[in-house]
């Protein structure tokens, strides 16, 4: 595995795990990949990997539309099991 594989497998975990479907998590890590692979230099030191998690962020935000998106966020703010106050 290379480091454009890494980065590629990283970025989908994260979108799957802030709620995106498979199929745009996957789009948006290949973009990130892509990225990643044309990319000379970071934007600070040691940003790389930051600045391709945002490209495929941004890529899979615009894949969605803003209901699906809201409804994502419910599900992975109420997915927590915390007690609250009242």
């Amino acid at each position: 595995m290379g480091w454009g594989d890494y980065v590629r497998n990283q970025v989908e975990k994260i979108l799957l795990s802030e709620g995106f479907s498979v199929p745009v998590a996957q789009g948006g890590a290949r973009h990130a990949e892509d990225l990643y692979n044309r990319m000379s230099q970071a934007t600070k030191k040691g940003a790389i990997f930051d600045d391709a998690l945002r490209h495929g962020r941004l890529w899979a935000e615009k894949q969605t539309s803003s209901t699906e998106r809201r409804a994502a966020k419910r599900a992975v703010r109420k997915g927590s099991k915390q007690a609250g106050l009242f």
